[in-house]
């Protein structure tokens, strides 16, 4: 049988790496947001939450 991946295995051990780190930035960038509500800080936020939402939801 011959078996092929789908994905490359350094792809995904990269995006879910990415993955794990990119959560504790999301609270981080969501804590700062509250305490000091910039522009640039708003939308650094909505750029995070997009980017996990893509790679939670297997967009990416």
């Amino acid at each position: 049988m011959n078996f092929r991946w789908k994905y490359n295995p350094t792809y995904l051990r990269i995006k879910y790496g990415f993955k794990q780190v990119l959560f504790p930035l999301l609270v981080f960038q969501f804590i700062r947001t509250i305490v000091f509500p910039t522009s640039f800080d708003v939308i650094l936020l909505g750029l995070l939450a997009m980017l996990y939402v893509a790679i939670s939801l297997e967009w990416l």
